[in-house]
């Protein structure tokens, strides 16, 4: 076998490949990251060439929660990284008019019941969030425990009726929550959209109100930020992330993709490039995803056959497209386009969105998050111009037919806006619109998912991905998963940092 060329090598330079790749920097490793693309950031790289002088970022254009555990040990804000608005405000955009929220605050008939339910659920949340930050239980031993009991005890200290809710609510859809608890059909239709945004679920489903609390206990983290632009947008947190770990020592590589994960003796020891170039490390550390990584990158030869059919059949549906319109002038929302905004009139219209994904078609109406970065602070756009980012739900990861299917979602979205805002399509001069195949063709996501697999109640936790990979370790010695399809998941770098912190207590 020959000499390692770095200690841990990891594939993948997005945002919690990045996270993972400083942490391990940061004990002394020689570490090197290897990037497909000519730069990192994966979900939040900028989107090349919408129209001249317009930036936007390719998939994610806002950051509902950063890992304070990312920031301050990374020293982002040493590296670049200031903010255009923190907390931002979301407008439900409704034929009653427009009503805006933030956080636990908002106006109308139903502030107070609004107010108790979010505040509720927040406490909850806080108790749930210390999970966030730790590999997951191993149901067969090995654990934490006092960590566990810690938690544990955090969860008990709600009191028995808190508690009982919690147990109930993890269970229960979030129609019948908002249904319940509200009245105002706006807030409804928020808290059904917010609790299935990027997962494949109608809000009739059971489990979805536990992914909206799984939201809120990543942003009661560190100083409880709530939904946040960076100066420069999404790809501006990434570039500060690179710098961060290009200064704790790690060899970025870009434009480096990696035809294979080489395994010698049972054991992976580097990775082949397509170029043909072989790069040895003792560790590999995937952030590409759980089933490319080992079904593709690794090959079924070298695992289990049980684990490869659970691999096959783990759920990776992504049920959002991504809808980009630079604009040559302001549109008319009628409200402050310094917002998040959601066309979604009321819970009834994300419940019927999602209905024709499950047989392979698409929505008349589908149900929108828009974004204009653009509103927030200039360079975004040219003076006077604007750039609409949005995700477009729901969408089929499968259609019966991938033309029509993209045909027809994309005009609906487009009649959408039209409504509210009219006049807007006369003001398009560049698009660019992903469904999820498109997605999963362009970031290597299984299915189009943003998560790299369903973030289900099935898939969560010590499911996540699979029981037998859920602490970030694999079957292939040497070999460790991290990114968002681990635990926790999302874009805030927890899993990256947290299978860092994983390879350091194996002493790998």
């Amino acid at each position: 076998m020959p000499m390692p060329s770095c200690d841990v090598l990891v594939i993948g330079g997005g945002l919690n490949g990045l996270a993972c790749a400083t942490r391990l920097a940061q004990t002394g490793r020689k570490v090197t990251l290897v990037e497909a693309e000519p730069e990192t950031g994966g979900a939040t790289r900028a989107l090349p060439d919408l129209a001249k002088g317009v930036k936007a970022p390719a998939l994610a254009h806002l950051l509902w929660h950063l890992d304070p555990r990312v920031e301050k040990a990374m020293t982002l804000d040493r590296h670049g990284l200031a903010w255009a608005a923190r907390d931002i405000a979301t407008t439900v955009l409704s034929p009653l008019g427009p009503l805006t929220v933030t956080g636990a605050q908002t106006s109308g008939p139903d502030a107070m019941a609004w107010n108790r339910l979010y505040s509720r659920l927040t406490r909850m949340a806080e108790r749930l969030e210390p999970f966030r930050r730790m590999a997951p239980p191993r149901l067969g031993g090995g654990n934490d425990w006092l960590a566990l009991a810690r938690h544990a005890l955090g969860l008990r200290l709600l009191g028995a009726r808190e508690f009982r809710d919690l147990l109930r609510l993890v269970l229960i859809n979030a129609h019948d929550v908002a249904t319940d608890e509200l009245t105002d059909p706006r807030l409804r239709a928020l808290l059904c959209f917010d609790a299935t945004l990027g997962a494949w679920a109608s809000p009739r489903n059971p489990n979805t109100l536990i992914l909206w609390l799984d939201r809120l206990a990543g942003q009661v983290a560190g100083r409880k930020q709530s939904l946040s632009l960076p100066k420069g947008g999404l790809p501006a947190l990434a570039a500060a992330m690179t710098a961060a770990a290009r200064a704790a020592g790690v060899t970025i590589r870009t434009g480096a993709r990696v035809a294979r994960i080489d395994i010698a003796a049972d054991r992976a020891d580097g990775v082949t490039l397509q170029t043909g170039e072989m790069l040895s490390a003792r560790i590999v550390v995937s952030a590409i995803g759980p089933k490319p990584t080992l079904l593709n990158l690794v090959g079924a030869r070298h695992l289990d056959a049980g684990l490869v059919t659970r691999l096959r059949h783990q759920k990776a549906r992504g049920a959002t497209a991504k809808l980009h319109l630079a604009l040559s002038a302001a549109p008319d929302f009628g409200t402050d386009l310094r917002a998040r905004l959601l066309i979604a009139p009321d819970e009834q219209a994300v419940d019927l969105a999602f209905n024709p994904v499950k047989y392979g078609e698409t929505p008349a109406a589908p149900v929108m998050e828009l974004l204009l970065s653009s509103a927030f602070e200039p360079g975004h756009a040219p003076e006077g111009q604007h750039v609409l980012s949005a995700n477009v739900q729901f969408a089929p990861h499968a259609p019966k037919d991938a033309f029509s299917a993209k045909t027809s979602l994309l005009a609906a979205a487009m009649a959408q806006l039209e409504r509210a805002a009219p006049g807007i399509g006369a003001l398009v001069t560049a698009s660019d619109f992903l469904m999820p195949q498109d997605i999963e063709a362009r970031f290597g996501m299984a299915g189009g998912s943003w998560h790299h697999g369903d973030l289900s109640v099935e898939q969560m936790l010590f499911l996540r991905p699979l029981p037998e990979l859920s602490r970030y370790a694999t079957p292939v010695a040497g070999l460790w998963l991290t990114g968002a399809g681990t635990h926790p998941g999302g874009l805030s770098g927890a899993a990256g940092w947290n299978a860092a912190e994983a390879i350091e207590r194996a002493g790998a």
